[in-house]
């Protein structure tokens, strides 16, 4: 019986690899189980994921089309509104599933090898790869079919994407937290940003509202990086009141404190 004991030890470590190598396997291998399930199952995949933004798209900028002559900037009401909602759609669908990633990879995280931040680390990846293709196809078709003559500063528009990615993975860690204590709080956060999509300059410019609202909605951190992603396309457009600094504090403000909240409470979201 002592000699069984002293062996089994020794034959458990299988799993035990070096954590930086097998974090990037771990992550790529979730990642590749994330798109076959979200992607891989349903006719046409990839297709939706591309034709739920375009048509939202479309119809902003063929109702505001029916009430005005031409959009804020330029003369395309299609590149207007995909140059914001676009990136909008990104930050919603990054907190909404980085939110929910350790408990649909709860199976998984029994194996030391895969740990909550493979799990969330493959959500953020997912959903930045779709967000790129998506913005790639959705912008890109638009410019051509449509013959528009415009610079693309590339620098600001991938600035913007990398913000509006760890600004939801921050906000999604951070929820998960809160709502493993008081469940509650996913529906309170559920109601509460429902004015986001008005409240973020996807059909308006910050400059037109009245100076009552500017002060209010200047702190909605999405706003700012609308009216960025804006300027990396439109090159007469210069939004004064965006600040870097400001998006900056607010969202490695919250990239760390999700990070940390998550890494010392990952185990009651589970519970969840």
């Amino acid at each position: 019986m002592r000699d069984t004991e002293t062996i089994r030890p020794a034959q458990t470590p299988r799993f035990q690899v070096p954590r930086n190598g097998s974090r990037v396997r771990s992550t790529v291998a979730l990642t590749l189980r994330e798109m076959q399930a979200r992607y891989g199952r349903s006719p046409g995949g990839y297709v939706w994921a591309i034709l739920e933004p375009l048509g939202m798209i479309v119809l902003l900028a063929f109702g505001f089309s029916l009430l005005l002559r031409q959009p804020s900037l330029g003369d395309s009401f299609l590149l207007f509104y995909a140059t914001a909602f676009l990136p909008f759609n990104l930050f919603s669908r990054v907190q909404l599933t980085v939110s929910s990633a350790l408990t649909y990879s709860r199976n998984l995280l029994v194996y030391p090898v895969v740990s909550w931040l493979d799990a969330v680390a493959a959500r953020i990846v997912l959903n930045t790869l779709t967000g790129v293709l998506i913005a790639t196809l959705l912008l890109g078709g638009i410019i051509i079919l449509q013959d528009i003559h415009t610079r693309i500063d590339m620098a600001i528009v991938i600035a913007v994407y990398a913000t509006i990615v760890a600004l939801g993975a921050g906000m999604a860690m951070v929820n998960a937290v809160i709502a493993a204590y008081f469940p509650i709080w996913k529906t309170i956060w559920n109601i509460a940003t429902r004015p986001l999509f008005l409240a973020s300059g996807i059909i308006y410019l910050f400059e037109e509202l009245p100076r009552v609202a500017q002060d209010v909605l200047w702190w909605n951190p999405l706003i700012h990086l609308t009216a960025a992603m804006r300027a990396g396309f439109y090159p007469t457009y210069d939004p004064q009141f965006v600040s870097p600094v400001f998006l900056a504090v607010v969202t490695l403000g919250l990239l760390f404190f999700g990070l940390l909240l998550m890494r010392r409470f990952n185990a009651k979201v589970l519970e969840k």
